[in-house]
Parts: structure tokens; C-alpha cells; sequence
């Protein structure tokens, strides 16, 4: 009887070489040592900087049009710079973005962020060319990807091309969602309710005009938005180490400008002070502050969806919002408001990230902010989040939104804060009496203006219309003098009006 032996076959690896020593790399990894090395020092979130598209993208666009520039000023043979960019193109269609491994999370200013692309790019590259991964004797990720660059010049460029892009597709949703809210305006536009201030019955509106403003204020955010994404189109691309362009051609700074424009489709500029630009977030700062705005401001509209939602029996009732799922595992029928809530919820996040890119840009020393990878992340997620936020409250919820027509009828025929609308025709006295009268009794305040003889039917009714008590038809005439005490006499008992 012989024994049944089996073999497990080592995974197959190649031998890379830094500054350190030799790493083992998996062969079929377009990755290499440096990567390598991050990956075993950083072990933060589980995430890969390939969770943010668009910064790969970004990274692997500077590094073309760093080759174009290359190979303009005579510092790359053309023949690697065409490789270059081959590989670029090819990671830009969507290709080897899972070779884009390090932690979102990392030390090192974005050393590691970097490094992997320049590998990636490198490797890309050579298997083109019809050459072995790692065989950087041919084409090397520093000497040729990274020519004339440092993570420092790189990094920062890279992150506002990302947030740039990131923004614009954001800012896609975000305009659909406005859109969404005007087209409920329109539909809503002769809907009347009762409007409120500090949760208390203030004067009649019409729900189109709060659903308007909804979408006035979203549009808001986005021209804010607007104001900031010219500040992402400084770069120091040039700069290299710490602002002084050592170790790049004079011409490079220009150079690379013009391609990655080229690039890019929009005009970039290099900064006036490159050393400044190299140590200074103060432009990732204020796109955070502008995004935490953005949140606050579509949370608070999910307040208000909320609370004009609440019951359906027991609270407002105003409106009512599609039903996604079931609300609860021990109360049959209860439907929650899960799409505000969750939207809610995005918008604390992006608070808590907006603080850490403030503490990360008050960290950074001297010529460089090491704390880069922290702010990138915490703005592309901001981003990335409240895109899907706006995208799912807009298909989810706001779309389908619906007006409870009679409850809102009912609460506007029974409210005293349509007196506010004659109070130019019978004077506050008079008007302040029929409100308390009308809370006494129950009773609507246009047949107790009538009954005062104040008014005709008709003309109640005119000024009540939906037209004059949401403003749309403004005007107002004499007042009489009419004394509260008059009032009272004419429409309550000798107890009731001693009580006003």
C-alpha cells in the first residue's frame, strides 16, 4: 500500500527590489514592491484606493501627461513615453483598476498612492511591449512613469482632478433631484395648507411653494459648488519635492500644464508660488465646508419630508411618501420614512468627515501635509455618498410623492391664520378677536366674519382664495375701524367674549 502524497504547489511569485531589500510579489500582480511594502504597513480600513474611481483616473492622467511633457522636453525617449501612454489609456477604459490596492488610509503624504500607480502603469506598460512584469531594466515605474514628478507635486494635482470629476458627476444628480422637487411644485402650485414657524400654525401657503423652495435651495448648493471648482484647477505640477522643482527641467512645469489640460478638456494653471501651493489644503477645506452646506441643507428637507409625512394618523399627514418596505417585526402596516432617514444619515457622516478635514489640514508642518490621504478620502466619500443620496431620494421618494388633498383642506378651512390675510381690510383688533372667537368655537373664520357683518361671502372667499393667501395675488385696501370688543359681542356669548 503506498501512501497518497500530494504536492501543493506554491503560488508562483517573482522577487522585486527596493531601498530595503527583496519583496515576493505575485507573479501575475502588476503591482510591485512598494505596493507591497504599504500593504503590510497599512492595514487601516479594508478599503483600496480603488473604491474611488476617479482617482484613479485622475492619477494615471497625470502620469500621461507627464509622459507627454517628458518626451516634449527631451527627457524620455519617445518610445517609452507611447508606452506610457498606451498603458494609461488602457487603465482609463476601465482596465486594472484592482491592481490599485493600498489601504484609502496610509502615512506617507500619498507616497504609497503614488507608488502603486507608478507600478501599475509600469507594468501595464511592459506587458504591452511584450515584456515580463517587473522587468523594470526596460521601463522603470521611477525613472520613466515617474520622471520629472514627485508624490508631492502629483498627489495634490491628482486629488483636486478627482474631486473635479467626482463633483461633476454629483452635481448630475443633484440637478436631477432639484428638477424633481420643481416638478412637484408645479403639480402642488394650487394645493393650499397651512404653513408653520417654530412648529406652531403661522399663515396659509401653498404646498407647491414649499416644494419650490426646496428646489431653490437645492439649486443654491449647486452654484456655491460651482464657485469652488476653479479653485481645483490650480495645480503645482512642477514642483516636485517641496516647491523648489529640483530634479525637473525648467521647461516641465509649462509643459505638463498644456498637456493636462489638453487632457482634460478645461484650462489648468500652475500656481504663482509653488512652494505654497505644495504645503497649502485650504482649497480641499473650503470644498468640504461647501459639501457639508449641501448636507445640511437636503437633511433639513428630510426633516421637513418627515415631519409633513408624520402619522398617517396621529401626526401631519400632509403629504404622503411612497411606501418602500415594511416599517417594523412587531407592528403589522407601520411604513417608515426610510429614504429621508437614510439620507439623514449621509449628512451626519459628512459633517463628522468635514471635521477631520479640517484637524488633517491644521496638522500639516512646514513644506508638506502628510495627512493628504485623509482629506481625499474623507471628501471623495462625502461625495460618492451624497450622490447615491440624492439619486435614491429622488427616485425612491420624492417622485412619488402624493398630496393628502382633504386633510390639508380640512386643516386650512378650520385655521385662524387665514384671519391674518383680512387683518388689511378689518384691522389687527378686529382680526386678533375672530381668531381667538374661531379657536373658541370651532368654528371657520369666514362665516364668523360674515356673521360680524364685516364682510360679504364673496369677498371672504376672494381674499381666502388659494391665489391671495399664498401671495401670488397681492393687494390690500382700506382699513376700517372695527374694535375687537365689537366683534366679540357680535359673535359670542357675554362668557366667551369676556374671556378674549
Amino acid at each position: 500500500m503506498t501512501d497518497d502524497v500530494r504536492t501543493i504547489e506554491a503560488p508562483a511569485v517573482r522577487t522585486e527590489t527596493d531601498s530595503l531589500g527583496t519583496v515576493d510579489i505575485p507573479a501575475d500582480a502588476y503591482w510591485g514592491a512598494h505596493t507591497a511594502r504599504a500593504l503590510e504597513n497599512f492595514p487601516i480600513s479594508g478599503r483600496p484606493i480603488s473604491i474611488h474611481p476617479r482617482l484613479i483616473d485622475a492619477l494615471v492622467i497625470v502620469k500621461q501627461a507627464a509622459a507627454r511633457a517628458n518626451r516634449e522636453i527631451g527627457v524620455l525617449p519617445a518610445d517609452k513615453a507611447e508606452l506610457i501612454e498606451r498603458a494609461c489609456r488602457e487603465i482609463r477604459d476601465g482596465r486594472f483598476h484592482d491592481q490599485f490596492v493600498v489601504d484609502v488610509i496610509q502615512g506617507g503624504a500619498g507616497t504609497s498612492t503614488n507608488m502603486n500607480a507608478n507600478e501599475v502603469v509600469a507594468n501595464v506598460a511592459l506587458e504591452l511591449a511584450g515584456r515580463p512584469l517587473g522587468d523594470y531594466a526596460f521601463l522603470n515605474p521611477i525613472d520613466d512613469v515617474n520622471r520629472s514628478q514627485s508624490t508631492n507635486d502629483v498627489y495634490p494635482t491628482a486629488a483636486k482632478i478627482a474631486i473635479a470629476m467626482a463633483l461633476s458627476d454629483f452635481l448630475v444628480e443633484h440637478t436631477a433631484l432639484r428638477d424633481s422637487f420643481a416638478e412637484k411644485g408645479h403639480e402642488f402650485h394650487d394645493v393650499l395648507k397651512v404653513g408653520r414657524t417654530q412648529l406652531q400654525d403661522a399663515v396659509p401657503m401653498t404646498l407647491g411653494q414649499e416644494f419650490h423652495g426646496f428646489a431653490t435651495t437645492l439649486g443654491e448648493d449647486e452654484d456655491r459648488i460651482r464657485d469652488v471648482l476653479p479653485l481645483l484647477r490650480e495645480i503645482n505640477l512642477g514642483a516636485t519635492a517641496i516647491g523648489t522643482g529640483i530634479t525637473a527641467d525648467p521647461r516641465y512645469p509649462s509643459t505638463v500644464r498644456k498637456h493636462l489640460s489638453e487632457l482634460l478638456g478645461e484650462e489648468y494653471e500652475t500656481a504663482r508660488d509653488l512652494v505654497e501651493a505644495t504645503s497649502d489644503t485650504g482649497v480641499f477645506m473650503q470644498m468640504s465646508g461647501v459639501l457639508k452646506r449641501a448636507a445640511i441643507k437636503l437633511s433639513k428637507i428630510c426633516n421637513d419630508l418627515r415631519l409633513l409625512s408624520s402619522g398617517p394618523q396621529a401626526g401631519f399627514g400632509e403629504i404622503v411618501l411612497p411606501p418602500r418596505q415594511a416599517g417594523s417585526s412587531i407592528m403589522p402596516g407601520k411604513v417608515n420614512p426610510v429614504i429621508p432617514e437614510v439620507v439623514n444619515q449621509i449628512a451626519f457622516a459628512v459633517v463628522g468627515h468635514d471635521v477631520s478635514v479640517t484637524m488633517a489640514a491644521e496638522a500639516g508642518q512646514l513644506q508638506l501635509n502628510a495627512f493628504e490621504p485623509l482629506i481625499l478620502h474623507s471628501i471623495l466619500t462625502n461625495v460618492s455618498w451624497l450622490m447615491a443620496g440624492c439619486r435614491t431620494l429622488r427616485v425612491n421618494c420624492v417622485d412619488g410623492i402624493q398630496a393628502n388633498i382633504a386633510r390639508l383642506d380640512s386643516m386650512v378651512r378650520t385655521s385662524v391664520g387665514v384671519v391674518t390675510a383680512l387683518t388689511p381690510y378689518i384691522g389687527y383688533a378686529a382680526a386678533s378677536a375672530l381668531a381667538k372667537a374661531a379657536l373658541l368655537t370651532g368654528r371657520s373664520v369666514a362665516d364668523l366674519v360674515v356673521e360680524a357683518g364685516l364682510m360679504t361671502r364673496d369677498r371672504v372667499e376672494y381674499l381666502t382664495s388659494p391665489a391671495r393667501l399664498s401671495g401670488m395675488d397681492a393687494g390690500t385696501g382700506p382699513v376700517p375701524v372695527v374694535g375687537s370688543e365689537g366683534v366679540a359681542q357680535a359673535l359670542l356669548s357675554p362668557t366667551e367674549a369676556d374671556s378674549i
